[in-house]
């Protein structure tokens, strides 16, 4: 069950690599929107990939942990 780990961590990494890439787009969205309409469209098309990377992080952490208990 030690690929379990791996993989899981691997998928984790994965994950918060892409929450921090989110964080990094909406900081420079943040700094370079003109208008509040032009920050919510940003924002709009960034909150799924976000979901995803917090989804992905997540199945990576479940990975791990049942790696560890089997």
């Amino acid at each position: 069950m030690e690929i379990l780990i791996w993989i899981g961590s691997i998928l984790s990494i994965l994950g918060l690599v892409g929450l921090f890439w989110c964080i990094k787009t909406v900081l420079t969205a943040k700094k370079n929107a003109t208008s509040d309409e032009q920050l919510r469209d940003s924002l709009q098309k960034i909150v799924p990939l976000n979901m995803a990377a917090l989804f992905l992080s997540a199945i990576g952490l479940m990975l791990v942990i049942l790696g560890i208990i089997l």
